[in-house]
C-alpha cells in the first residue's frame, strides 16, 4: 500500500509539475494569421539595400504594406504589424523562434508565399509560427 500512495503521489506531483510548465503555452490564444506573397520589393530595405535574413525580409513586407502601401497579389493586410514598433516586436518573435533552414531561404530568396499565424495574450502578439511555400 504505501508503494502504491508514493508512486501515485509522484504521479501527481509530475502531472502537476507538467500542467504548471504548459501554462503559458497553453494561455496563448490564436490571434489570426495573414498570408503574403515575398515580392522583390520585399527584398530590400527603405535605402536599397538587400536585406539578408528572413525576419528582415518579413518585416519589410509588413512595412511596404502597412507604410508604403506596397502589396503583391496574395498579400492580406494585418491588425497587428501597422505601426514601427510592433514590426520590430514582430521581428524579435521571429528572429527568436525557430525556422527550418529551407524555409529562411525560400523567404531570402523571394518569391515564395508564406502564411504567417499570430499567438498571443489579450490581443497582443507574442509567438509568431511562419509557414512558407514556394
Amino acid at each position: 500500500m504505501t508503494r502504491r500512495f508514493s508512486l501515485g503521489l509522484l504521479a501527481a506531483i509530475c502531472v502537476g509539475m507538467m500542467s504548471v510548465a504548459a501554462l503559458p503555452v497553453a494561455a496563448q490564444q490564436f490571434l489570426g494569421q495573414y498570408t503574403a506573397y515575398i515580392g522583390q520589393q520585399d527584398l530590400y530595405n527603405s535605402n536599397g539595400q538587400r536585406l539578408t535574413e528572413h525576419w528582415q525580409i518579413l518585416r519589410q513586407d509588413r512595412a511596404n504594406l502597412h507604410r508604403f502601401g506596397i502589396s503583391q497579389p496574395g498579400d492580406e493586410w494585418d491588425p497587428w504589424f501597422g505601426n514601427y514598433n510592433a514590426r520590430g516586436a514582430m521581428e524579435q518573435m521571429i528572429m527568436q523562434g525557430a525556422a527550418d533552414p529551407v524555409a529562411r531561404q525560400n523567404i531570402i530568396a523571394g518569391g515564395a508565399t508564406v502564411v504567417v499565424q499570430v499567438y498571443g495574450w489579450n490581443g497582443q502578439p507574442s509567438r509568431i509560427d511562419v509557414q512558407v511555400w514556394r
